[in-house]
Parts: C-alpha cells; sequence; structure tokens
C-alpha cells in the first residue's frame, strides 16, 4: 500500500526557496511518486499566499511562474480531502486544518517542522487513534526511501 501523507504549508514553502534541503528532496521525491500527497483548498491557498508575497519573491527570487508550477504539480498529483473545520484539538487553528486534512483523507503521516503538531501530547494521542504519526522530514525521507 502506497505511502499517504499531508505535507505542511512550511515545507511546500521551503522547497522552493532552497533547492538543496530537505524539503526540496521531500518534493523531488513526490515528483517521482514514491508517496501520495493528500492535501485540502486552505493549504493550496496557503502556500500559494505565502510564496505571492511581495518580501518572499523579492528575496528568493521566485517568480509567478515558479509559484504556479508548483501549485500546479501539487493540484495534479495529490488527493483532496474535504474540510468542514470540525477538528479543533491543536493551539493553532491553521494546524487543525492540517490535522483534519490528514484525518478526512485517511493519512498515515503529517509531515511538519511545526511544534505545536510535534510535540502536543494531545495532538500526538488524538491522531493516534486516527493511526496517523507525525514525522520530521529526514525521518518521512528515510521511511520513503526504504519502502
Amino acid at each position: 500500500m502506497a505511502v499517504k501523507a499531508v505535507i505542511d504549508t512550511n515545507i511546500w514553502v521551503s522547497a522552493l526557496l532552497n533547492p538543496f534541503g530537505f524539503p526540496a528532496r521531500l518534493l523531488k521525491s513526490f515528483e517521482q511518486g514514491n508517496f501520495h500527497v493528500i492535501v485540502s483548498e486552505p493549504i493550496i491557498e496557503e502556500v500559494g499566499d505565502v510564496l505571492s508575497r511581495p518580501k518572499i519573491k523579492q528575496k528568493y527570487g521566485i517568480s509567478e511562474d515558479d509559484i504556479k508550477d508548483l501549485l500546479i504539480l501539487i493540484e495534479e498529483r495529490a488527493e483532496y480531502a474535504l474540510l468542514n473545520r470540525d477538528v479543533n484539538v491543536c493551539r493553532d487553528k491553521d494546524d487543525n486544518l492540517i490535522i483534519e486534512t490528514a484525518i478526512k483523507g485517511k493519512a498515515g503521516y503529517i509531515v511538519t517542522r511545526d511544534d505545536d503538531i510535534k510535540f502536543d501530547k494531545g495532538v500526538s494521542t488524538f491522531l493516534s487513534g486516527y493511526g496517523i504519526s507525525v514525522l520530521s522530514i529526514a525521518k518521512f525521507l528515510s521511511l520513503i526511501e526504504k519502502s
């Protein structure tokens, strides 16, 4: 069975900003079809919003085409989860959208750098009830490279 994961917004953004880090390796692995991504409309919107900020575009030399190409890749290859916005387990309401996307999309993993998701015992316990593990980028890359 294919590995299914929700990739947090900060990782998609980092993958475009730094072509040499773990996020870029994760993006390349996704492009190669090594795992399935579960996404929701709020995640797509947030990725586009963050990357379109003038400060980000100027600092990192991101073009509209770069942003469009990433969004099209995600939109065309990812599986969509429809949200009801009925998950309220995390301190940060935006993180609840990531968690709900994983639950509704039946993901096995959430890949994030967000400490509110990674280290909150209540969140971990809640997610384990759905069979969802939270992993760092490096641990997730190791997992998919083994499978």
